[in-house]
């Protein structure tokens, strides 16, 4: 039987996916019932339920990131709840489309229990990776409560 993993351990799996491009393999570390909140999104959802529709989301955003993410300047916090993680890091994100190469900050609450993500709270830069996109116009109009191009 394979060792439970601790809540640092896989903040850490679950960084390296990410980084790795390895998007169809994150819904494994995440609960049944996992919440996950994108506390910083401008438009959409922000709040996702379950690991089936994490694993939709994580499929459409492989499908749709023109981005490369490196993570850097890693700092993971215990806390006195021994399930929970505060990390801390930025992405050195490429974009492929524009080329575009900037560094964004990002910090991550996470719950894991039994080895597996229970809750989390993202807090991720996402203003930076639209405008890097050249997608700004498209916020705005979506914000005013146009509908995007």
């Amino acid at each position: 039987m394979p060792e439970t993993l601790s809540p640092r351990e896989v903040f850490h799996e679950l960084l390296e996916r990410i980084g790795e491009g390895r998007f169809s393999e994150l819904a494994e570390l995440y609960a049944e019932d996992a919440v996950v909140e994108t506390v910083f999104e401008p438009v959409g959802p922000r709040r996702f339920e379950g690991r089936a529709v994490l694993e939709a989301r994580f499929a459409q955003v492989a499908a749709s990131t023109p981005v490369g993410l490196t993570p850097v300047n890693v700092v993971v916090r215990e806390t006195d709840d021994t399930e929970v993680v505060v990390a801390e890091w930025d992405y050195r994100v490429h974009h492929r489309v524009t080329g575009r190469t900037f560094e964004t900050a990002n910090i991550q609450v996470l719950r894991v229990r039994d080895g597996l993500i229970v809750g989390s709270r993202d807090f991720h830069d996402h203003l930076a990776l639209i405008v890097a996109g050249g997608h700004l116009p498209q916020l705005v109009k979506a914000l005013e409560g146009e509908r995007p191009e």
